[in-house]
C-alpha cells in the first residue's frame, strides 16, 4: 500500500509541477506593449523571474516595477538568464534588441518570443534563426492579429472563395506620437536602425505575416513599394506611411500600413472568383460567398492556447501544441517577413519592383 502511495504522490507532484506557471524572463521594457503583461502577472498565469533592461534610467521604472521584488531586474542580461533560469524569454525592447536577446538565449536553452516582427533586417533573422536552430530553441513571434477569432474564420472559410486572386490588408493609425506611445517607445520606434524603418516596419509586418500565413508559406515572386513622409516635422528619420504591393504571380496582395491613418485599424479583405470575405475587427467579419449574403457577424473568442500570446508561447514550450512553418507565430513565416520588408525598403529606395532574395 505505501508502495502505491508514493507512486500516486509523485505522480501528483509532477501533475502539480507540470501545472505550475511559466517561468518567464523578460529582455527590455522599452516596449509599450509591455502593459499586455500586467494581467497575466495579476491573474498568476506567468511567473516572471527576471527583467533585464540595458538602459540603466529604466530598470527601477517601468511598468513591471510595482508588480515585482526589486531583486527580479537586472542591468546584466547574461546574470538574469543564469540566475533565475526561465523556461522562456519574451523580448520588448527594440527590434534591432531581437539579436541580442538570441544570442543570449539561444545558448542557454532558452526559448523566445519577441514582439512583431522578428527582426530588423535581413542579416539580424538570418543569425537569430541560425542559433535557433543551432541550440533548438522555438524562436516564435507576438503579433496582435494571431489572436482575432476573425483572422481564424478567414482561414477557415478560405477554400469556398474560390481561386484567390487579392488580398487587402490595412493596419496602422494616426501615429504613435498622436496616439500618446511613451517617449522610451519613441526612442526606437522612430529610428531606422533600431525598428528598422517606420510605418513599413511597424505595421506593414502585419500584412506581410497574414498574406503569408493565408498562402501557406508562399514567398512572393516580386515586392514593389511607396514610402512617404506625410508629417516630416514629427517623424523625420523615418516613413509613416507605406504601400507595399506583393505579386505571387496567380495572386496579388495589397498592404497599405500607415501612421496616417484618420483613426486606428486592422483589417482586410480577401477575393476569390466565387467570392470575398471582409475582416473588419478582431471579431467581426461579413461576405458574400457564391451569391449567399454572408451578414456581419460578431464571432467568439478564439478557445485557449489560441487566445492570448502567454498561453500559446506556454503550450508551445511544454509541448502541448506544434507550431506549423506557415503559422504567424512561426520562424519561418518571420523570415519571409523580414524579407518582404527589406524588398520593400529597397524597392522605395530604386524606385523599381525588387525580387525576392
Amino acid at each position: 500500500m505505501k508502495k502505491y502511495l508514493s507512486v500516486i504522490l509523485l505522480c501528483c507532484a509532477g501533475l502539480a509541477a507540470w501545472a505550475q506557471p511559466l517561468r518567464l524572463g523578460v529582455a527590455g521594457v522599452t516596449h509599450d506593449h509591455l502593459w499586455g503583461m500586467l494581467p497575466a502577472i495579476e491573474k498568476g498565469e506567468i511567473d516572471v523571474v527576471g527583467v533585464w533592461e540595458a538602459d540603466i534610467r529604466y530598470i527601477g521604472d517601468n511598468l513591471l516595477t510595482p508588480l515585482l521584488p526589486k531583486d527580479r531586474f537586472y542591468g546584466s542580461l547574461e546574470e538574469m538568464l543564469d540566475r533565475t533560469k526561465p523556461e522562456a524569454v519574451v523580448a520588448y525592447g527594440s527590434i534591432k534588441q531581437h539579436l541580442d536577446v538570441v544570442r543570449a538565449c539561444a545558448p542557454r536553452g532558452i526559448h523566445v518570443m519577441v514582439e512583431k516582427p522578428l527582426a530588423a533586417s535581413v542579416k539580424d533573422a538570418s543569425e537569430m534563426a541560425a542559433l535557433a536552430r543551432r541550440y533548438g530553441i522555438l524562436l516564435l513571434t507576438n503579433y496582435e492579429t494571431t489572436w482575432y477569432s476573425s483572422n481564424a474564420w478567414v482561414k477557415q472559410r478560405l477554400g469556398e472563395l474560390g481561386p484567390l486572386f487579392r488580398i487587402e490588408v490595412f493596419d496602422g493609425h494616426e501615429g504613435p506620437r498622436e496616439i500618446g506611445c511613451s517617449e522610451r517607445f519613441l526612442e526606437w520606434l522612430t529610428d531606422p536602425v533600431l525598428n528598422g524603418g517606420g510605418a513599413v516596419v511597424d505595421f506593414g509586418c502585419y500584412g506581410a505575416n497574414l498574406a503569408t500565413w493565408l498562402l501557406d508559406g508562399r514567398e512572393p515572386k516580386w515586392v514593389y513599394a511607396i514610402l512617404r513622409q506625410n508629417k516630416p516635422a514629427v517623424y523625420p528619420k523615418v516613413d509613416d506611411d507605406a504601400l507595399i504591393i506583393l505579386d505571387y504571380g496567380d495572386v496579388s496582395v495589397y498592404i497599405g500600413a500607415s501612421w496616417c491613418w484618420p483613426k486606428g485599424r486592422k483589417d482586410m479583405f480577401v477575393y476569390g472568383l466565387d467570392g470575398h470575405i471582409y475582416q473588419q475587427t478582431a471579431d467581426t467579419v461579413s461576405g458574400w460567398i457564391k451569391g449567399e449574403t454572408i451578414p456581419e457577424q460578431s464571432l467568439p473568442a478564439l478557445e485557449a492556447p489560441y487566445n492570448n500570446s502567454f498561453r500559446y508561447l506556454e503550450a508551445a514550450v511544454r509541448g502541448e501544441i506544434s507550431i506549423g512553418k506557415a503559422d504567424t507565430g512561426a520562424l519561418e513565416n518571420n523570415l519571409t517577413v523580414v524579407k518582404i520588408l527589406d524588398a520593400a525598403k529597397r524597392s522605395a529606395r530604386t524606385g523599381k519592383r525588387v525580387k525576392l532574395r
